[in-house]
């Protein structure tokens, strides 16, 4: 028989680093929420952030099928779950795939989106688990997106409201949570001791701010998350290749942000 737990543990490896972090690119954007012209050419965006030293991408089943000639050195996050887009008036988030789906991509883990405060919740958390229980059949982590408040009720997104989604996504069973920075380094440190699994920072919306963002992640991670989730602060940016091999260095080597910024300066063309 397969040994489950070690094809789980030999996919968490696929994600991160020898010292237990990962920096991971978001380009699951297109599955709904926006056609941004910066994610025209996918595999353009993957090689170069593979070459900044990403270790894992999170990316739609069709990205995945289309570009897996340009992911064979990266670790791949699988979304699965959608339905519903910016052009519909009756928002919902189902399961689209099984992770049966996902082990036939070659996709290391999955994610799933949770928002507890919204009327997506209860479809949202149910998703999740069912996810749970297919991820711990086939020994295939999961990373929960957990938001408060969804990404319309942002009044919801309280440092209390963070603290308690992260755990409501590890008692469904999540191996990772993504969630949102919550604006200090102390109330951060209370999410990631409440949550006993990894807690990675997600990169939020676009900024023109270099500093402000190296800034967040260095708080995220001195306050104990394992990594960053980022998507359009890397592919939104003038040089994916640079601004990853910056973050990189935060993430993995601690740098402070004065050297993320001066990689970023050597190493943009």
């Amino acid at each position: 028989m397969f040994d489950d737990a070690l094809g789980r543990e030999r996919r968490v490896e696929r994600l991160f680093g020898d010292d237990g972090r990962s920096l991971v690119v978001a380009m699951d954007h297109g599955g709904g929420i926006h056609v941004y012209p910066e994610l025209a050419d996918p595999g353009r965006v993957i090689a170069q952030v593979a070459e900044g030293g990403a270790d894992a991408v999170l990316a739609n089943v069709g990205t995945i099928r289309r570009y897996a000639a340009e992911l064979k050195s990266l670790g791949v996050i699988s979304r699965m779950d959608g339905g519903g887009a910016l052009l519909s008036t009756a928002p919902e988030s189902r399961l689209l795939y099984s992770v049966e789906d996902a082990l036939r991509l070659g996709a290391d883990a999955v994610a799933c989106m949770g928002f507890p405060g919204t009327p997506l919740e209860g479809e949202t958390l149910a998703n999740l688990a069912k996810l749970a229980g297919q991820c711990q059949n086939w020994g295939v982590p999961l990373m929960a997106e957990v938001l408060p408040g969804g990404f319309t009720h942002m009044e919801l997104r309280t440092p209390e409201n963070v603290q308690l989604v992260a755990r409501i996504g590890v008692e469904l069973g999540a191996d990772l949570i993504k969630t949102e920075f919550t604006g200090s380094e102390d109330s951060f440190r209370t999410v990631v001791e409440n949550c006993f699994r990894p807690v990675l920072v997600l990169g939020g919306s676009k900024v023109d701010d270099e500093r402000a963002l190296f800034a967040m992640v260095r708080s995220a991670l001195n306050a104990g998350a394992a990594g960053a989730v980022i998507g359009r602060n890397v592919w939104g940016h003038r040089d994916p290749r640079a601004l990853v091999q910056a973050l990189s260095q935060l993430v993995h080597k601690d740098a402070s942000v004065d050297e993320a910024l001066e990689v970023l300066r050597s190493a943009s063309t």
